[in-house]
């Protein structure tokens, strides 16, 4: 039962507080509040685990609809008037494929800010989100076995995993899309705004081990690895100038920016990861 209060106290806290600072560390539980709202069509935001104005007041209109005392605070009542995706609580159950609500809706969450994002954050436990557990799982050093309950919900509270190295920026121009939350997906990279044909350059010294046209909406993509288990990707090409198995320095020309597989526009996709696992490129790129 304590447990439970200081939960219900924590989150109370999250949206009874002022606009979130930029600084603001981002909530699984305030997450899977935003999956709630939105299925309650009262908020269209995205699901980024801040509690900002925006929540708040989505929180609201749900305790004007249901008669509630009117406080933005998702306390239990409130929880309840959710419905199945306003239980239970992360962690008061094992998590294993089919189950739904949310808890769920949290562990998306989590498995997507340590790198491995399953999809939509929607609250349901589909085959995406358990292949992105038992490979989490995997990453952590843990029995992958699909099934989330107290160790590997431990290993997710954790921070985030960071790159132990520095890169160089891949091309010029600005960033158009940030690693984080977008709508109700997660982007695991850095989203470059730049014209077709312009050059595409190695972060970091290292060897080709993919040069082709990638099925997983990357387009074409080159991947170099580099030491301490780091990888780097080179998404949405136009060409592709290097070969699988070629070693390149910083710099080095490797590519030319376009708009293939699953893109809008011309740009380039920057993707770190540290032994599979998605990292924030932003800290460690520069140049």
């Amino acid at each position: 039962m304590a447990r439970n209060v200081a939960a219900i106290v924590l989150l109370a806290c999250a949206l009874t507080a002022g606009a979130a600072p930029a600084h603001a560390r981002p909530s699984a539980d305030v997450a899977a509040l935003q999956v709630a709202l939105r299925a309650e069509r009262v908020y269209a935001g995205g699901v980024d685990g801040i509690a900002g104005p925006a929540t708040r007041a989505a929180v609201r209109r749900v305790q004007r609809r249901r008669g509630l005392t009117v406080d933005g605070v998702a306390g239990p009542r409130t929880r309840r008037a959710l419905g199945r995706r306003g239980r239970p609580r992360l962690g008061s159950r094992p998590l294993a494929a089919r189950a739904r609500g949310w808890d769920v809706a949290a562990l998306q969450f989590l498995l997507a800010r340590h790198g491995f994002p399953s999809g939509p954050v929607d609250g349901g436990l589909g085959p995406r989100t358990d292949a992105a557990l038992r490979r989490f799982q995997a990453w952590a050093g843990l029995g992958a076995d699909g099934v989330a309950g107290a160790g590997t919900l431990a290993a997710l509270r954790r921070a985030p995993a960071r790159s132990p190295l520095r890169f160089r920026r891949p091309v010029g121009g600005v960033i158009g899309s940030w690693f984080g939350p977008r709508g109700t997906f997660f982007h695991p990279g850095l989203d470059y705004e730049a014209a077709t044909g312009d050059p595409v350059r190695a972060g970091a010294h290292g060897c080709v081990t993919f040069a082709g046209r990638n099925s997983g909406g990357y387009g074409k993509l080159v991947v170099l690895q580099h030491g301490l288990g780091m990888t780097s990707w080179y998404a949405h090409l136009s060409r592709i100038g290097v070969r699988r198995g070629a070693c390149v320095a910083a710099g080095a020309l490797i590519g030319r920016v376009g708009s293939t597989g699953e893109s809008t526009g011309p740009h380039l996709h920057f993707e770190l990861r540290l032994r599979g696992a998605a990292v924030d490129p932003s800290g460690v790129t520069a140049g």
